[in-house]
């Protein structure tokens, strides 16, 4: 069970009392989610009219809620211990137990998986001001940003010449410093990129690093893969080796603005993790994620969809002679030669809002995978903006 709120505001109290600067500068692109696109300071969020925009720079179903997941939480019984804290959580433990054949104890919930990468990462790092978070540059920056709030240093080794993560680095890096490393942090796949790691480089990862060092692999667009080198490593859990792995209902599910995600794991882990969570997620979307993880069929139509605009989107950009990242997600990569910042705004004039920069990828622009009329939008932008002059550093 999550903690109380007084206890989980004790343990985030005793997490504060370490902030600091690390050593490891963080890119300010990088710190959140941006408001305004091209940039990326954590704040509140520009107020756009989401009826008139092409909205492709938070990675989100642009669908909607399917039917069934509204009707979940229309549910009389979702709401007849609304009042109450504690409430019943719609059967969304068990349709998580049943999902990936674990016990109640292995499962730990999040106010959308944002929650529990924070939650993890203060969780293995707190207890030692010599412990690290060990990963790749560029990726879903939170935990490094969390390990910086609360005064912990950062081990981010560059993406290979390709753009994927290299494991061995990051292997050689874990024993060689093991006894810095609090834990490790995998994205797969990989945000920005949109690029797997083959299910043999994760065994890899995990064969060869010290048996005991924790291994967080956050699986948020896990559901848009469709290639036989992949795989989740939920089975890794099963084993019981020291793997967490994160999942949330913000994407494929279509409730980004519902907050909710878990964390599966070894019981003596996820025990840890809930110190510093908050247990807080709302009655009503417990019973809409419970639905939505039946929801199979809603699921398989959108990962269709996905699949379709994305590459028919990808074959039109290098039909105008541009790079795009093999991608495995609901989002993408492209090559501009030219900075995302200087091009992001021009964008945002013919109302289409596309990614932020993630630096030292500054040129490559990240683009959501949205409906086919809003990619339609995009490329129409794209090809106004592009095959126009570059703007000089005299002319800014």
């Amino acid at each position: 069970m999550a903690v109380s709120r007084r206890k989980f505001v004790g343990g985030v109290a005793a997490a504060l009392g370490y902030l600091g600067v690390g050593k490891d500068d963080l890119f300010a692109q990088q710190a959140g989610r941006a408001g305004v696109p091209g940039q990326g300071a954590r704040g509140p969020r520009a107020l756009v009219d989401l009826s008139k925009v092409a909205k492709i720079n938070n990675n989100e179903n642009p669908y909607g809620v399917p039917a069934t997941v509204r009707a979940a939480m229309d549910d009389p019984k979702a709401w007849e211990w609304a009042n109450r804290y504690g409430a019943p959580d719609g059967g969304l433990s068990q349709a998580i137990q049943e999902l990936h054949g674990v016990n109640a104890e292995n499962i730990v919930l999040g106010c959308g998986s944002g929650e529990l990468l924070s939650s993890i990462t203060i969780a293995f790092l707190i207890g030692d001001p010599k412990k690290k978070v060990l990963g790749v540059n560029p990726t879903y920056n939170d935990p490094y940003s969390k390990a910086s709030q609360i005064g912990r240093e950062t081990i981010r080794v560059p993406l290979n010449k390709d753009y994927t993560q290299n494991i061995p680095a990051i292997i050689d890096v874990a024993n060689k410093r093991a006894a810095e490393i609090g834990f490790i942090y995998i994205v797969n796949p990989n945000n920005p990129t949109g690029m797997i790691v083959p299910k043999g480089q994760i065994k890899q990862l995990l064969d060869g690093v010290p048996k005991d060092m924790p291994v967080l692999i956050d699986e948020a667009y896990h559901h848009f893969v469709d290639t036989p080198d992949y795989e989740s490593s939920m089975k890794y859990v099963l084993e019981g080796r020291p793997v967490i792995v994160c999942r949330t209902f913000s994407k494929i599910a279509a409730l980004a603005a519902m907050r909710l995600g878990y964390g599966v794991a070894p019981a003596e882990l996820i025990k840890k993790v809930r110190t510093f969570t908050t247990g807080s997620q709302s009655i009503t979307v417990k019973f809409g994620g419970a639905a939505s993880l039946k929801d199979t069929a809603g699921q398989a139509k959108t990962r269709t969809l996905n699949k379709q605009i994305r590459e028919d989107t990808i074959a039109k950009l290098k039909a105008l002679g541009y790079e795009v990242l093999p991608s495995e997600a609901n989002f993408f990569m492209v090559g501009l030669k030219r900075e995302v910042s200087d091009v992001a705004p021009e964008f945002q004039k013919r109302d289409v809002l596309v990614g932020r920069p993630f630096p030292p990828m500054t040129q490559h622009l990240r683009v959501s995978v949205g409906t086919q009329a809003e990619m339609d939008k995009f490329i129409a932008a794209f090809k106004e903006i592009m095959t126009a002059p570059a703007k000089t550093a005299a002319a800014l």
